[in-house]
């Protein structure tokens, strides 16, 4: 069980799973809806199950990268820890997870569950084609919030919307930072990411502009009536973890990278969610 958690690396759900609480909880504050535990456990379930399932087939799929890549060699499938056998059997029992929990939500759930798992399954071959992989990795991601919110209204609404954009644009940017580490091995084995394309300063430059982006997004979300005090308190933590972030990573300095992406965007996704969501229950009661 370990070595399947390290072959997901477990932790980092931490990423995106307040996003998708954030979104339950828009929708159970939403007039004629009503909360429920089971639900509750559900989307927290098809979050885990689902990027499960993404993890564990990037891994698979790229067993064979990662094995030439001194960064990523010392990978559970790369040394021999789990077979790719049965990081696929691995994959297709959390694929068929989500979906029988998706089905539990509601149809409409179930029957987009197969979209779900075509972005986030996608991503992974996307390396091998475009420099633009780093956003398809974010709008797998971004899925999170709306996904919670169908869960319990099976509406689509701009504010859920909103929060996925969010979500799209942080996770690319970050994602592009995290690139950096491997720009000279993607150039050597013809890969496809923003820093080899165009360089790390560059790269860097693009980061910084889309998280910028990113930061508009959270202003224009607080403009909404659902939204007060404890909201802008979250909210500027989180921009303020952006901004660490660039701070830190230097296109002559990659030391921090790590600190950047799982430290500084694990406080960012926590820190934000308790306050959005706290303040969507206080304002909801």
């Amino acid at each position: 069980m370990k070595s399947y958690l390290s072959l997901i690396t477990f932790s980092h759900t931490v990423f995106a799973l307040p996003f998708a609480i954030i979104g339950f909880t828009l929708g159970i504050t939403q007039p004629g809806a009503q909360f429920l535990w089971t639900d509750l456990l559900l989307v927290i379930a098809c979050m885990v199950f689902a990027r499960s399932a993404a993890m564990a087939f990037n891994r698979y799929i790229d067993a064979d990268i990662d094995k030439k890549n001194a960064r990523t060699a010392q990978r559970e499938i790369p040394k021999g820890v789990i077979t790719p056998k049965n990081a696929l059997y691995f994959v297709i029992a959390n694929a068929i997870a989500f979906m029988l929990c998706a089905l539990m939500l509601n149809t409409l759930c179930f029957y987009l569950s197969p979209v779900a798992l075509l972005v986030i399954l996608g991503y992974s071959y996307t390396k091998r084609f475009t420099w633009l992989c780093h956003f398809i990795l974010g709008i797998g991601l971004a899925l999170a919030p709306i996904g919670a919110y169908l869960a319990v209204t099976e509406t689509f609404q701009t504010i859920p919307i909103i929060f996925s954009l969010i979500v799209f644009t942080w996770v690319s940017g970050f994602d592009i930072i995290y690139a950096l580490q491997d720009e000279d091995f993607d150039k050597s084995n013809n890969l496809y990411s923003l820093p080899a394309k165009l360089g790390k300063f560059n790269a860097l430059v693009v980061s910084i502009i889309i998280h910028f982006n990113t930061a508009l997004l959270v202003w224009y979300a607080g403009m909404y009536p659902l939204f007060g005090t404890l909201y802008w308190v979250g909210a500027g933590i989180f921009v303020a973890m952006l901004i660490y972030q660039h701070l830190i990573v230097k296109p002559t300095d990659l030391s921090k990278v790590n600190r950047a992406f799982f430290t500084a965007n694990g406080i960012a996704s926590v820190v934000f969610g308790i306050f959005v969501i706290t303040n969507l229950l206080r304002e909801a009661i």
